[in-house]
């Protein structure tokens, strides 16, 4: 039932219309194809065995009327079903993809990316094939079923009763089928998502792969999924395909003996040649029936299947969301912690942050330092509310973060994140991803500040085509596109996260030159060099998720041990450049 409500919720009233429509024409035409056994006998034994035309002359033409009607019926069905069920997976789509632009971090860490594709790819379509050739045998089935069995006993009681044996047998072997196949067609939506998540790997990491000639292990790896889908299908479908055997041999059975009692009972001069031939029309039909009631059950245990995944990710709560009455508008860059601990899972043995207070006046800059998982990304990913605080509390413009609505929040606070990200087509297009009315002369700029114009001209300008992903840029000119873009939302807050590191040590200081004129902008800039965090109002180094120590450069160089290590290894190798 809550598949149907799925279907019914997002179908649409003009779709749920057409719905409808398609149910009525196949109700209409299964009564028309019903008639027809009952003139078919009509012609045998009123107009053929007693020799009168008119008779057959006018059942046959009512049989054709009733034939052309059903099949015009049997058109607009088609019509209106496939107009509702392309318009349920537009519906599904647009549903799904809407709803995970509201999820968290925390929520995308519950799907992987391959499965999310595949839940809105295939099972989508699995829901729209069950819909469009599923309705029909749906609808027909179960009606030609019990009106052919009515006919048939009103026909000839006694002959009727084979069904009696024949049915219950061939019930109970459908519902084993179905029943043993059902459980398969998850595990087999399952092999699909491996399936997607190693083909996402192999093509995103293509470059790596043919640098490091391992084309024949990435080759393996693949052919090792795709035989697993491929095992999983055969088994699924072996199993599914019983059913059609079952059902042979069941309509074989069942037509010898109705032939073998109806020719005796022929015969005997209890039943005449017209309501003999009727009856094995209904038979037919009958047995027909039973064929689409076992394949729209597959069908449908597959859709099913489909629907469950759609659900989960529908149904899932977006754990970060706008409180009511949220804040509209942050006042200024001031950025605290206070108290802050934080840790991904809720059963996480221990805090990837732990006790973190800091005070970051708005319009300074502070640089973060630590070594590798000391929990600087995780640090900064608070400010903008891409995770929650387990417990204390970040504040920006004074309050809360937890009390602004989201989309102010994250406009006032622009994160270049450690994976620089850029999207197909040009550069304007990239740098307007988020003001959409800027102009030239302001994309100008802010490609001055982040010293991307030194590049602009050779990869085309504005107009210039960055390809997939930023492909047709180095990672130094995406670094700087990124952060160019980032100035554009003219942010309260500009958090790099170690975002020049694919920059020269030229360059990097004539960005934090050039960044340090915004005097309205609090930086909090997390690096790998001390380069880079040199200038800075205050220097925050975090070790095992706790800080460790703050202050100015000398402060830090003249009491902090950490500090001093990390300095004296990048200055005696000449990783931080020229110090002072």
């Amino acid at each position: 039932m809550d598949g149907v409500r799925l279907m019914a919720r997002f179908m649409g009233p003009r779709h749920r219309r057409e719905f409808l429509l398609a149910v009525l024409c196949v109700a209409l035409e299964t009564s028309l194809e019903l008639a027809i056994p009952v003139l078919m006998a009509q012609v045998v034994d009123r107009g053929i065995m007693a020799s009168d035309l008119r008779v057959v002359l006018v059942n046959g033409g009512l049989m054709l009327l009733c034939a052309a009607v059903a099949l015009c019926l049997g058109l607009a069905y088609a019509r209106f079903s496939a107009r509702a069920a392309m318009g349920l997976g537009a519906n599904l789509r647009a549903a799904e993809y809407a709803h995970l632009q509201d999820f968290s971090f925390a929520n995308l860490d519950d799907f992987e990316t391959s499965s999310l594709v595949t839940r809105l790819t295939t099972d989508v379509t699995v829901i729209q094939n069950a819909l469009v050739t599923g309705t029909r045998p749906l609808m027909r089935g179960p009606s030609a079923l019990v009106a052919g069995l009515v006919y048939a006993f009103v026909m000839s009681p006694r002959l009727a009763l084979v069904f009696l044996v024949v049915a219950p047998l061939l019930a109970v072997a459908m519902f084993l089928v179905v029943r043993h196949v059902s459980p398969l067609y998850r595990v087999l939506q399952g092999a699909m998502d491996q399936l997607n998540d190693a083909l996402q790997e192999n093509l995103a990491a293509i470059r790596v792969i043919k640098a490091y000639v391992r084309e024949g292990h990435v080759a393996e790896r693949f052919h090792a999924v795709n035989e697993h889908l491929a095992s999983t299908a055969t088994r699924t479908f072996r199993t599914a395909v019983l059913n059609t055997p079952l059902l042979q041999a069941s309509m074989y059975v069942t037509s010898v003996g109705i032939l073998l009692f109806g020719g005796q009972m022929i015969l005997e001069g209890t039943l005449t040649v017209g309501a003999f031939t009727g009856f094995m029309s209904y038979v037919l039909q009958i047995l027909n029936s039973f064929m689409m009631i076992s394949n729209v059950f597959l069908l449908l245990a597959r859709a099913v299947t489909s629907v469950d995944r759609v659900s989960e990710v529908l149904d899932e709560k977006p754990t970060i969301v706008s409180p009511p009455g949220a804040i509209e508008l942050v006042p200024n860059g001031s950025v605290v912690f206070d108290h802050v601990c934080f840790k991904y899972a809720e059963d996480a043995e221990k805090d990837v942050l732990s006790d973190i207070c800091l005070d970051i006046p708005a319009g300074s800059t502070v640089g973060v330092l630590g070594g590798t998982g000391s929990g600087k990304t995780t640090l900064v990913q608070l400010v903008a509310r891409l995770y929650d605080v387990t417990s204390g509390a970040v504040r920006v413009g004074g309050h809360d973060v937890r009390e602004y609505d989201l989309v102010a929040l994250r406009d006032a606070v622009a994160v270049v994140l450690q994976k620089n990200v850029l999207f197909s087509g040009t550069v304007r297009e990239n740098l307007a991803w988020r003001d959409v009315d800027a102009t030239d002369e302001q994309m100008f700029e802010a490609c001055r500040l982040a010293c991307a114009d030194e590049f602009l001209d050779r990869i085309g300008g504005l107009d210039g085509e960055l390809g997939q992903g930023g492909a047709g840029v180095s990672g130094g000119q995406r670094q700087r596109l990124c952060i160019a873009r980032a100035l554009l939302k003219h942010p309260r807050v500009l958090i790099l996260d170690d975002s020049t590191s694919a920059v020269d040590m030229a360059t990097d200081a004539t960005i934090r030159k050039n960044l340090a004129s915004l005097s309205d902008v609090t930086k909090i800039v997390i690096a790998q060099r001390v380069a880079s965090v040199l200038d800075a109002d205050k220097i925050v180094v975090l070790d095992d998720g706790r800080v460790h120590a703050c202050g100015t450069h000398e402060e830090l160089l003249a009491a902090d041990p950490i500090y001093q290590e990390i300095y004296e290894s990048q200055v005696g190798s000449g990783i931080s450049g020229e110090v002072a």
